[in-house]
């Protein structure tokens, strides 16, 4: 029995990961959806804090049992290594970015002001994640 109880907390928390991350996906697709009616600020910093977010939450999904710290440590270094590669330009790597998902996963140009959102967005999702569940340990 309580082999089963262990499994079935770890599925859990799991997909608890899954659906955080689906639901930043389907945010950052609204709102670059309907950039125009946003404010311009939130239009221009809110998706790559968003897809830095989603990285925090499919990284928490991998090792949910490791700290929050660790989590966002992770995310960060995953997030300004995708950056940094966008200073590597070569043709097979920009023919791969000029694709939809391409784009998504690797971007276009190196910003040093996506530092600045990614930065932002594990943040908001680590203060969440870390808010969830001090709410879950003290409701039991």
């Amino acid at each position: 029995m309580k082999q089963h109880q262990c499994l079935t907390t770890f599925l859990t928390k799991r997909w608890l990961y899954v659906i955080a991350a689906g639901a930043v996906i389907v945010l950052g697709l609204a709102v670059r959806r309907y950039s125009e009616a946003l404010p311009r600020w939130i239009a221009e910093h809110a998706g790559d804090s968003l897809w830095a977010s989603m990285i925090y939450f499919g990284i928490r999904f991998f090792i949910y049992r490791q700290s929050l710290i660790a989590a966002a440590v992770i995310s960060l270094c995953f997030c300004f290594a995708d950056e940094f590669s966008q200073l590597y330009q070569a043709d097979w790597i920009n023919q791969i970015r000029d694709t939809t998902l391409g784009a998504l996963i690797l971007g276009h140009g190196f910003l040093v002001v996506d530092l600045i959102r990614y930065t932002v967005g594990i943040g908001a999702a680590y203060s969440v994640d870390r808010w969830l569940l001090q709410l879950k340990r003290h409701s039991f």
